[in-house]
């Protein structure tokens, strides 16, 4: 059976073209899907915003109510990186949903993949970097409160560091965080993961893939995961505006060949979503983004 995909029309907020956040990629990202088949026309999973009752599992309620209601304050907008108006608050509702969603299909099906999704410096007590709601946040805590699953694995491959993730899940046993991330890159003050892997600037596919192998088996070990939450962020990639590191287009489907395989040899279901990709070319930012979608393919 072909691998879920999650999308929805609401993840894109029609940002302005010149804006510093590359908004447009996710509706490419899926039309290029069913452009080249990967999908089927109509047969994205589509999901139902976020209920403000999974929000607040993760988020402080008052930070919750002010993105539900438009009222964050401006400090906090800086902080993101942009005005947290209707548009945004829909939008980050429905990429929460979509993760939570992709998450209970990987339960059903063993893998599944969100269009959106990896928005991990949102904290508890807000949001930061392009991030308002912190959807594997989200969505691992939504799991632990069902009792659909027991302990949870991050695996956090986007360039920066998942700060936000570390933070909301610090000292809860049965969430264990993994970050491979730019050791010099955003943000400056890092978080304390359970396993932080910082790599210098330039790094490559090869030394790139062989820290990856070690941190996999050692978190894993760690967590005895029932679920791993993947970000497969591409801003690792050497073209990406943001990145610092070196990886090429075939060293990104190569890691994300490996974290899913790692963990399907191993019957762990895996959901993973898009994080971070920054380039003013839309149409090839998307294209790499389509990377992890086509590789669960290999999968399904």
């Amino acid at each position: 059976m072909p691998v879920p995909i999650v999308h929805h029309p609401a993840f894109d907020a029609l940002f302005d073209a010149h804006h510093r956040f590359p908004m447009s990629k996710f509706t490419r990202l899926a039309e290029i899907l069913i452009e080249d088949g990967v999908v089927g026309e109509g047969r994205f999973h589509v999901p139902a915003p976020a209920l403000p009752t999974w929000l607040r599992l993760a988020h402080d309620p008052r930070y919750v109510d002010q993105v539900l209601h438009q009222a964050v304050p401006p400090a906090m907008e800086k902080a993101i990186g942009f005005k947290v108006d209707e548009r945004v608050a829909m939008r980050s509702r429905c990429a929460t949903g979509g993760t939570v969603l992709a998450a209970r299909l990987a339960l059903a099906e063993g893998l599944a993949c969100n269009t959106a999704g990896g928005s991990h410096h949102s904290a508890r007590d807000g949001g930061a970097g392009f991030s308002v709601f912190n959807d594997v946040a989200v969505a691992a805590s939504v799991l632990l409160a069902d009792g659909d699953v027991g302990r949870v694995l991050v695996v956090d491959c986007d360039v920066h560091q998942g700060d936000g993730t570390a933070k909301i899940f610090s000292g809860e046993p049965r969430v264990f965080t993994l970050s491979l991330h730019g050791e010099k890159n955003y943000p400056v003050r890092k978080a304390i993961s359970d396993l932080d892997v910082p790599l210098p600037d330039g790094t490559g596919d090869a030394a790139y893939l062989e820290v990856l192998g070690a941190a996999l088996g050692k978190a894993f070990e760690a967590a005895k995961p029932d679920i791993a939450f993947y970000n497969a962020g591409v801003d690792p990639h050497a073209e990406d505006r943001l990145g610092r590191l070196s990886l090429t287009d075939d060293g990104l489907a190569e890691r994300d060949r490996r974290v899913l395989g790692f963990f399907r040899d191993r019957d762990i279901p895996v959901a993973a979503v898009i994080g971070g990709g920054y380039s003013r070319d839309i149409d090839r930012l998307a294209r790499r983004h389509t990377i992890i979608h086509r590789v669960a393919r290999e999968f399904g």
